[in-house]
């Protein structure tokens, strides 16, 4: 996902540096989601690059540029599913498609997933505003739309902004919560969490 990251892409420049961008980004993915962005270093994310120091700092001048070029690059991506609703599609199968592919970028984005979550855990410090402005947004579009389909009596009576909370809650458990789940389970299973979550929003959309 790094490689393909709105950072990387936005960036520009030639094709080794877009790689090496792309390497940097990667690394201190992995860096943030072990050691928190307090317990990361550059060195390490260098390390983990295969670059040295100054050759990463060529790219990005600090820590903190690295951190908030993934961040803002996550939130597009973690976005992208939110935006692809279809107004205009069946209400409860355009809600199940989207809780299909949250439960899918958790398994498939599990450190991307943790890396976000440590940022809201410790306040959001570098996405409040984002948080506040682009995200608030595109929350209360979507839930005028959920509300709508309510209102046109397409869809059971909820609340649209805690339906929303919900589905990224019950998705997100599994990447972020991975470890206690597969305490519990011996192993992670998507295929029984995605339909569980289906059954369960199913139940409570459906008029």
């Amino acid at each position: 996902m790094v490689e393909n990251s709105a950072a990387v892409q936005k960036a520009g420049g030639t094709r080794i540096q877009r790689e090496k961008r792309a390497a940097i980004l990667e690394a201190g993915l992995t860096v943030f989601a072990e050691a928190g962005f307090r317990g990361a270093t550059l060195d390490r994310i260098a390390s983990e690059a295969g670059l040295s120091k100054p050759n990463l700092l060529y790219y990005y001048p600090s820590k903190e540029a690295i951190y908030e070029a993934l961040l803002h690059g996550l939130l597009e991506t973690w976005l992208d599913p939110l935006r692809a609703l279809d107004h205009g599609g069946d209400p409860v199968e355009e809600l199940l498609a989207y809780v299909a592919r949250k439960l899918e970028m958790a398994r498939d984005f599990p450190r991307e997933s943790r890396l976000f979550a440590n940022e809201i855990l410790s306040g959001a410090p570098q996405m409040l505003p984002v948080l506040q402005g682009e995200l608030r947004a595109l929350v209360d579009e979507t839930a005028g739309v959920i509300e709508r389909w309510v209102s046109e009596g397409r869809l059971a009576k909820v609340d649209a902004r805690h339906l929303l909370f919900s589905i990224w809650a019950q998705t997100q458990h599994y990447a972020d919560f991975d470890v206690q789940v597969q305490a519990v389970l011996g192993g992670q299973d998507f295929a029984g969490a995605a339909a569980h979550l289906e059954q369960v929003f199913r139940r409570m959309l459906t008029v």
